[in-house]
C-alpha cells in the first residue's frame, strides 16, 4: 500500500474529514479530530484493514502519519 493510500484509509477509520490535508510530516496527535476513540479506531482499522496487531503503545512510539505508515508496513 502507498503512503497516500494509507493516509486516506486511516482518515476514514479516525473520521478525519479531510485527508487531502495530511501528509506524512503530519503529527496526527495535533488534530482536532484526535482523540482517546481515535486511539480504538486506529487499533480496529491496521487488524482489519492492514491484518497487523498493535497496541497502544506502538501508536505511542508514534509522531507522525509517517511513522504510522511505517509500522503499517513493518
Amino acid at each position: 500500500m502507498e503512503i497516500k493510500e494509507f493516509i486516506v484509509k486511516m482518515a476514514e477509520a479516525i473520521e478525519i474529514e479531510n485527508a487531502n490535508s495530511l501528509t506524512a510530516e503530519t503529527k496526527f496527535r495535533e488534530l482536532g479530530e484526535w482523540s482517546s476513540l481515535s486511539v480504538m479506531l486506529l487499533i480496529v482499522f491496521f487488524d482489519e484493514e492492514l491484518d497487523r496487531q498493535i497496541g497502544d503503545t506502538d501508536i505511542k512510539k508514534c509522531q507522525t502519519v509517517g511513522d504510522l505508515y511505517n509500522l503499517a508496513t513493518k
